[in-house]
């Protein structure tokens, strides 16, 4: 009797140890939250993804060794490749999605954005379209799972506009602008505020599509020449924006009349026209080196860890993945202040953390990126958070800011954007969010 005690004995305490190994096992896999990540690293636009993505990695890699993960829940993620083919990129969305019970989505493509845009509700995985996407997304009230932070293409477009308005002191009317533009989802975007803008400065707006990768741009460039606009704005990516460059060179348009927004104005966009590229201007959102630089360097790239090579860490493309990757982690973090500290938090509490950003300075100063991002603020239904950039100019061996800050016009973009977001709602029979909404 005794002898069956004792290995009935033995045989609770090892189920015990093994109940405890497994929840300890499970406990420690709970404790870290996946980020998926969709860059491209091959394909004609890899020579601008491929920064985005390195910050982007290294950023995730420095919350992890400098501060311990995101209060003490370690990040991990992993890449899938779209190519900027929508096609890729929903089979990445796809593959990547059931890793995580939700995850934070980047597409880096507004055609991918546009793709996920119908799948995200569903699956409660929030999208952040930092710089890019649908512009009406900026309203929570209809797009709640899409955050474009820091400004759409509608932002971006107002912003330059306002900065040729002012350099014309202030009067447009009769200039001639044209958009040079990817026919894609991505170069349509800022046409609806550039014609709103046209009808109501009086300048005539020159439609210019450039079909897919870019490189071949010679009839473009013969009805600029030919037309001879005022100013041309540059709605380019990758192998395109070299090609442009080039091709003003070759007709004689002034390099100092061109100006793109932030996705056509970085160090691979003018590296191979180098001089010849002088006085090409381009919005900028991000601001160079700083604290969170130094911590990249000495945490990351110190250490052998860095993604990509150590020279890129500060350029324009590598700070905006590195900010694009914070704006994930405080959304992170955000939730994890309602929902528990410390914890890993699903789809729908991210999807509140953001909505509810607060990074103001302080918080910016905390984390070493007061000197790379601008305040950002979120809320139910402003998706957007901060709708402000800054103009650079190429030198022929540097980027020189060339302007102060300046605000995206608001009185002009909110009727936009509830005219377009009104619209795709009654489209898809969606309702608008109640105010009870925005609490859950």
């Amino acid at each position: 009797m005794k002898l069956r005690q004792l290995v009935l004995a033995a045989s609770l305490v090892a189920a015990a140890a093994t109940s405890a190994l497994v929840s300890t096992a499970a406990y420690a896999q709970a404790k870290e939250q996946f980020f998926p990540v969709l860059p491209y690293r091959t394909g004609a636009y890899a020579p601008n993804g491929v920064p985005w993505a390195n910050g982007y990695a290294d950023y995730l890699k420095l919350i992890n060794a400098r501060d311990g993960g995101i209060n003490g829940v370690k990040i991990t993620f992993e890449e899938c490749d779209t190519a900027y083919a929508t096609d890729r990129g929903v089979e990445c969305y796809e593959r990547l999605k059931g890793k995580a019970q939700g995850g934070i989505f980047q597409p880096l493509s507004t055609g991918i954005t546009f793709a996920l845009t119908e799948k995200a509700p569903a699956d409660k995985n929030p999208l952040i379209t930092g710089g890019y996407g649908r512009s009406e997304s900026s309203d929570g009230g209809v797009f709640k799972w899409n955050f474009p932070l820091q400004g759409t293409y509608w932002s971006g477009a107002d912003i330059i506009m306002q900065f040729l308005t002012k350099k014309e002191n202030g009067n447009l009317k009769g200039k001639k602008i044209a958009l040079v533009y990817h026919d894609s989802p991505y170069g349509k975007e800022p046409i609806p505020l550039l014609q709103e803008r046209a009808k109501m400065q009086g300048y005539d707006l020159q439609l210019l599509p450039v079909t897919a990768p870019g490189v071949e741009q010679k009839a473009t460039w013969l009805q600029i020449r030919q037309s001879r606009p005022d100013y041309v704005l540059l709605w380019g990516w990758g192998v395109m924006n070299s090609a442009a460059l080039k091709e003003a060179v070759a007709t004689g348009y002034p390099r100092d009349k061109m100006f793109g927004v932030w996705w056509s104005a970085a160090e691979p966009d003018v590296k191979d026209v180098g001089e010849a590229a002088k006085g090409y201007s381009g919005l900028v959102v991000t601001g160079p080196g700083g604290k969170v630089i130094e911590d990249v360097k000495k945490f990351v790239h110190d250490k052998k860890q860095g993604t990509g090579p150590a020279d890129e860490v500060g350029s324009t493309l590598y700070n905006r993945g590195l900010v694009s990757a914070a704006l994930a982690v405080e959304g992170v973090r955000a939730a994890q202040e309602r929902f528990g500290k410390g914890k890993v938090v699903n789809g729908d509490q991210i999807r509140w953390g953001l909505e509810n950003l607060n990074m103001d300075d302080k918080a910016l100063k905390k984390l070493g990126l007061d000197t790379v991002m601008k305040p950002l603020s979120t809320s139910c239904l402003d998706h957007e958070g901060s709708r402000s950039a800054r103009m650079h100019t190429w030198d022929g061996k540097a980027w020189n800011y060339s302007s102060d800050w300046i605000e995206a016009d608001t009185s002009i973009i909110k009727p936009l954007v509830k005219q377009f977001a009104d619209k795709y709602a009654a489209e898809r029979k969606l309702t608008r969010r109640t105010p009870a909404d925005c609490q859950s």
